[in-house]
């Protein structure tokens, strides 16, 4: 049997690898998930279905929610996930059928990214999200803000009670994350990533994700 989990485990990771797409009114769009990670929403899991729904407003439609691979193997397997980073990438429900026009899309960013505060200057972030409320939102750096583009860098202090995280593990309780909203084939697109945070390196490769993401999505719809 352990030997058959394996090889299930294998399939989906090589089922869920290539690009797909998914139809936005009479759009077709190209879809993946960034390299080492999976797109898990064809594994029709009521599990990871119900995760991936803590990450949005019900408001929004899941177009990618993705593990890291070795986390896929793991929830395959039945073993406990690490669960140190993750994404997701969805769209507004209410404008999935229309074309956006420039005012609908500042209007949405402007709805998504509002009374954010102004960015907060941590040289240990750690130190500064321990005396933060549990839970609330610090914004941490504008990425980038232009008329088609909006990306925002955040961190949180996530519950110390067990069974209050996105999964129960021993994990650091610190999270950073980024919020990106792009149009794609005048379609809305809004894309999160999360890692939990340790070192200043964390952040890094969050940044570079996100813009790699990006990237690649704008190409796969060109």
């Amino acid at each position: 049997m352990r030997i058959l989990a394996v090889l299930l485990a294998a399939l989906s990771l090589h089922c869920a690898a290539a690009p797909f797409t998914v139809r936005l009114g009479v759009e077709k769009i190209v879809l993946d998930a960034p390299p080492g990670f999976t797109n898990t929403t064809e594994l029709a899991s009521p599990r990871l279905q119900d995760l991936s729904e803590t990450l949005t407003a019900a408001s929004n439609r899941i177009l990618v929610f993705a593990l890291s691979d070795s986390d896929v193997r793991k929830f395959t397997l039945g073993e406990q996930l690490d669960a140190r980073r993750y994404m997701i990438a969805v769209t507004p429900k209410g404008l999935e059928h229309q074309r956006l026009s420039p005012a609908q899309l500042t209007a949405y960013i402007t709805d998504s990214v509002q009374n954010l505060g102004k960015p907060v200057v941590a040289p240990d972030l750690i130190r500064y999200l321990k005396e933060q409320p549990i839970g609330r939102a610090s914004l941490l750096a504008e990425l980038k803000r232009e008329s088609a583009i909006v990306s925002v860098l955040q961190a949180t202090r996530l519950p110390d009670i067990p069974g209050k995280r996105f999964f129960d593990s021993d994990t650091p309780q610190y999270l950073v994350f980024t919020t990106t909203i792009f149009v794609v084939r005048g379609k809305a697109i809004q894309l999160a990533v999360y890692s939990l945070y340790d070192t200043p390196a964390d952040i890094d490769w969050l940044k570079l994700t996100t813009e790699r993401w990006v990237d690649d999505l704008q190409r796969l719809n060109k």
